[in-house]
């Protein structure tokens, strides 16, 4: 009598090797809601290197790709803040106060 064909346990490659699928208890907008901008674009850092590893499954890839997504808007609105509060200052009135960046 054949053996039953083995089931694949979840977060285990065809290698053998055990990958786990990232933990995210919260959110994933909520991931980098406090993280500065230096701390954002270290996790995505991360997370484009572990999405370059060619041992991940299925869902470990879309878990990844949505933190890196998220770090990546966290990134751009520290960006946004920082480009509304450059001040500008025209040369021509050296003595009235710098003015509001207004792209």
């Amino acid at each position: 009598m054949p053996e039953p064909a083995k089931r694949s346990r979840p977060g285990a490659s065809a290698k053998g090797k055990s990958v786990a699928a990232p933990a995210s208890p919260e959110p994933v907008a909520d991931i980098s809601a406090d993280l500065s901008y230096r701390e954002a674009q270290a996790a995505l850092e991360l997370c484009l290197a572990q999405l370059q590893s060619s041992d991940l499954d299925i869902e470990a890839m879309s878990g990844l790709y949505e933190r890196a997504q998220s770090y990546a808007n966290r990134c751009e609105q520290l960006l946004n803040q920082v480009e509304q509060d450059v001040m500008q200052w025209d040369p021509e009135q050296p003595d009235a106060p710098p003015q509001p960046y207004q792209p």
